[in-house]
């Protein structure tokens, strides 16, 4: 007779990129921070991780949120993230669908709260109607005009910035077309940034990876955003979303140019054309303390079944 586990998970889309929260039957940590429980979940319990994202229950573009009590009193929920590759820093779209999230399970109402993330407090507005505003932890720019030689490309100029995870920041320019017919171009060209940076040595601030790829462009409807992007997320799957922390990393970058000020708003347009509203403030220690509004729908209720018996119990590595 075999065993069976189950994990109860709710699914929503920001913007058309999948959040799928684990909120029940999964191993519980009293009293340990987000920081600490992911620590625990990679080393000892990752087939929470690789059943719910990865094959035959889940695919590549989901990111999966773990839910815990805060240890913090002033906030409401604890979340760590993770995807089908591994852990996140932060999750701006994913923040937004936890929002829905528990507002549909009537923890939540109308209002501000806080979440206890492992990069930092994130501070959620929940509007009704699936509208969510994040307030998203401090994000500068590192560097600016980065040259890397990217074989089939040349030499290809970006910004390093923090938005929650570290990014690499290329302005579209001849490269290529920010399109959603050009998916293939556009993945190939920013995995051979992502390698090229390794071979490089190139990292963010104290060595941290730069794991996501911005390109960015003109938007394909100037009345309704300022910029289309395409996101790379670790792992090779391209961001549905805008991408919250790229939308606060190039908030970031505006910022350090001049060119966005504290009351200005930014209206950033994901590969998919689905927007989000961005505007900042200064933060007292450098770069802006970056608001990201975005919405968010419920998608599924439901059940995961992990069979001791099934060959794939934990997914297809």
């Amino acid at each position: 007779m075999s065993n069976l586990r189950r994990l109860q998970v709710i699914d929503s889309h920001t913007g058309g990129e999948p959040t799928r929260v684990v909120v029940g039957g999964a191993p519980e940590f009293a009293g340990r921070t987000p920081s600490e429980i992911r620590e625990l979940l990679q080393s000892d319990h990752d087939w929470v991780r690789s059943a719910c994202i990865l094959e035959p229950r889940g695919h590549e573009a989901i990111v999966g949120a773990y839910l815990s009590e805060p240890t913090l009193d002033d906030c409401v929920a604890g979340v760590l993230f993770f995807n089908n590759v591994g852990y996140l820093n932060g999750c701006v779209h994913g923040t937004i669908g936890l929002a829905v999230t528990l507002a549909h399970l009537g923890r939540i109402g109308p209002g501000v709260h806080k979440v206890e993330a492992p990069t930092g407090v994130l501070s959620v507005e929940v509007t009704g109607h699936g509208e969510v505003t994040v307030q998203n932890v401090r994000s500068y720019r590192y560097q600016k005009n980065v040259p890397v030689h990217v074989p089939g490309y040349a030499e290809v100029l970006g910004d390093i910035a923090w938005g929650g995870n570290w990014f690499f920041l290329v302005e579209a320019g001849t490269h290529i077309d920010i399109n959603i017919t050009n998916l293939d171009k556009l993945t190939q060209f920013s995995e051979a940034i992502r390698d090229s940076l390794v071979k490089a040595g190139i990292t963010g601030e104290d060595g941290g990876e730069i794991d996501h790829i911005e390109v960015f462009g003109p938007p394909m409807n100037p009345a309704q955003a300022d910029s289309k992007n395409f996101v790379l997320c670790p792992g090779g799957a391209y961001d549905r979303s805008p991408c919250g922390t790229g939308t606060s990393a190039k908030l970031a970058c505006l910022h350090a140019d001049g060119k966005l000020r504290p009351g200005d708003i930014w209206r950033q347009a994901g590969i998919l054309d689905t927007v989000f509203i961005g505007s900042i403030e200064e933060s007292a220690k450098g770069g802006i303390l970056p608001t990201i509004k975005g919405s968010a729908f419920i998608t599924a209720e439901s059940e995961l079944i992990i069979d001791d018996a099934d060959p794939f119990q934990h997914g297809i590595v």
